[in-house]
């Protein structure tokens, strides 16, 4: 029984802080305190510490389905660099708006200083790699 409990233990230790740092569901209030308060500011000063990854989905969306997967694999990658958000364009219209959404997914890339960059549409997982790498984290180019 002592084996099973530490056993149990080991493993809470181990999984649970890997799952600490998942995506995070925003609200538009919440996308005001962390990322950038739009009824305060008209220009652009991101809030965050962390470069971040936004992804405006609804939740009947197959390509937004599709990219579920791949940003939660992509979380978890970079936990300790990135932050990954995502925001129901259904459910808090207003940041949609604000935005202009017209269509989904959209993925929103913000980094620590400078422009953030909206793109439409779903992506291959290399290709957000890439801009993660290059965009976010402005990593030297291996030949």
């Amino acid at each position: 029984m002592k084996k099973i409990l530490i056993s149990v233990l080991l493993i809470a230790g181990i999984v649970l802080p890997m799952m600490a740092d998942d995506v995070t569901y925003l609200t538009t209030e919440e996308f005001k305190a962390r990322i950038f308060d739009y009824t305060k500011n008209k220009d652009w000063k991101f809030s965050g510490d962390k470069p971040c990854v936004i992804d405006f989905y609804t939740t009947w969306c197959g390509p937004c389905k599709r990219l579920a997967p791949i940003m939660d694999e992509l979380s978890q990658t970079y936990c300790d660099q990135v932050k990954f958000y995502k925001v129901d364009t259904e459910r808090e219209r207003e940041l949609a708006a604000v935005f202009r959404i017209s269509s989904i997914p959209q993925v929103l890339y913000i980094p620590v200083e400078g422009e953030p960059l909206i793109l439409k549409g779903l992506y291959p997982k290399e290709n957000i790699v890439e801009i993660i790498d290059d965009y976010l984290l402005k990593k030297p180019k291996t030949k």
